[in-house]
């Protein structure tokens, strides 16, 4: 999961009309766009790459990262691509990206946009490539890349190496996102080494880590109500990962999935409500009171454990501000993962 609402904003930003159903606008009506089929099964590397038919889509990497001095780090990658009219034509097409470094100096983060057809983003699919301006992802296929991006107070430069397949979430890549049927495709790489270099204001820094890789797309992936979400990925030290997120609604209920993903990258659904997440503490976080720590329950897999935010000041200052950043976990299991949470 991310920011999938910031992607509407591109529609305003090149004239096509705003949207006001579920957040930002991801609870309008797919109208003549391609929707989500259960029926579907991924095809690599073709899915790698842009999928025009459908409204929205993104690729999104996040790390995990320590210098050699112990300290953390973490890093967000994400392109977003949004179709302005179902015709799949590149110039019908709007990309946004960002990028983002959490570390003790701060919390530094810088987003780009482009319209398409124009060569200033875009991604192909074999070799794989993905670009906005000169921020980038590349390399001869998704499990061996390198990723690039800066802003004006940082820059990182970053090789990811993954050996075990991706991962679908949901029913075979099938993610529904509320009890009304809405649904995304949706897949991920969680099993990412991660070496390089972080560039900050007292200089770069090398570091080491683990990396995901989240791919989504769909038409219509929020219900008309929903007004926002939290969402976890998490690396046990256990060898096992997590992923889930709780969508909540206007009248304060949540819908609660995820996906437990054994060491050989074997997934297990979860169904909804199967896992809880509960607000443990606040912090307030540009002018607004933020979750930064969490307590999240699986009790079929006897997980009870703590996700606390490592930098509680991960704010987004972007266009459509929201919280991103990198946590540890404690309790029944230990680890290190991200959070990102909308809405607030």
């Amino acid at each position: 999961m991310n920011v999938k609402a910031l992607i509407c904003v591109l529609a305003c930003l090149v004239g096509a009309p705003a949207f006001g159903q579920g957040f930002a606008g991801l609870g309008q009506a797919a109208e003549d766009y391609a929707l989500p089929d259960p029926a579907t099964r991924f095809a690599f590397p073709d899915d790698h790459g842009s999928h025009p038919g459908f409204r929205i889509e993104w690729w999104y990497i996040t790390a995990n990262l320590t210098d050699l001095n112990g300290t953390t780090y973490g890093i967000q990658w994400t392109l977003f691509r949004n179709a302005l009219r179902p015709t799949g034509r590149p110039e019908d097409q709007a990309w946004m990206a960002h990028a983002a470094l959490s570390s003790p100096l701060g919390h530094f983060s810088a987003e780009r946009f482009a319209r398409g057809g124009t060569g200033q983003a875009g991604v192909t699919a074999a070799p794989f490539a993905a670009h906005i301006d000169e921020w980038g992802i590349s390399g001869p296929d998704l499990n061996s890349i390198r990723v690039t991006a800066q802003g004006p107070e940082f820059h990182y430069d970053l090789r990811l190496t993954a050996t075990l397949p991706f991962v679908p979430q949901g029913q075979r890549g099938y993610s529904v996102k509320s009890d009304a049927g809405q649904a995304s495709h949706y897949y991920s790489q969680p099993f990412y080494t991660v070496t390089g270099t972080l560039t900050l204001p007292g200089g770069p820094v090398t570091v080491t880590g683990q990396g995901w890789l989240d791919r989504e797309w769909s038409s219509q992936p929020l219900a008309e109500t929903q007004t926002g979400w939290d969402w976890i990925s998490l690396h046990l030290d256990t060898g096992d990962k997590l992923m889930g997120f709780q969508l909540r609604d206007e009248d304060n209920t949540t819908y609660t999935v995820g996906t437990w993903i054994a060491p050989d990258g074997t997934p297990t659904p979860l169904t909804p409500d199967q896992m809880t997440m509960t607000v443990l503490a606040q912090t307030r976080v540009a002018g607004r009171e933020v979750p930064t720590d969490w307590r999240v329950e699986l009790p079929d897999r006897s997980v009870d454990i703590r996700v606390t935010a490592v930098y509680p000041d991960s704010w987004m200052d972007t266009l459509i501000p929201y919280w991103e950043g990198p946590v540890q976990v404690s309790g029944t299991h230990s680890g290190v993962g991200y959070l990102e949470m909308s809405g607030y």
